[in-house]
């Protein structure tokens, strides 16, 4: 099932992300909860995620961002694709990547952009599959 996250996704989010550069799972804190309801509450925020055997298994961020130019319509980035790495290669980042497509079409967006960290040929692949492509920008990172 392909879904975005609900209030109660929080803890699975949380572990498949340990899967993400190898993130450590934070613990539970005011500024966590602070952080999820803010998310959650946040219309142009939209965390997707695929269920299988009652888990998160995989999932994918998408921001909504207004804008002035192309006819003040707003563009989507995408961010933290992950899949559990025992749920790999059955499609489920590419349904959720297609899922957060639907939203950001439906929120008049004239663009998606997605960045990733990612070198290996198979990852790059996936990505062009998945209907992205390297050519039409250049993008810059500065870490702060």
């Amino acid at each position: 099932m392909i879904r975005e996250m609900q209030e109660r996704d929080l803890d699975g989010l949380l572990e498949l992300y340990m899967q993400l550069h190898d993130n450590e799972k934070p613990k539970p804190s005011k500024n966590l909860n602070k952080l999820w309801k803010q998310m959650i509450e946040d219309k142009n925020y939209h965390i997707v995620v695929a269920i299988e055997d009652e888990k998160i298994v995989s999932t994918c961020v998408l921001v909504i961002i207004p804008n002035l130019t192309h006819q003040q319509r707003p563009y989507a980035l995408i961010e933290n694709v992950v899949t559990d790495i025992n749920y790999r290669k059955k499609g489920l980042a590419t349904a959720c990547l297609e899922y957060a497509k639907e939203v950001a079409i439906t929120k008049n967006c004239y663009k998606i952009m997605l960045l990733t960290g990612a070198k290996d040929e198979s990852t790059l692949r996936f990505y062009e599959t998945a209907g992205f492509n390297q050519n039409d920008k250049t993008a810059f990172i500065q870490w702060l």
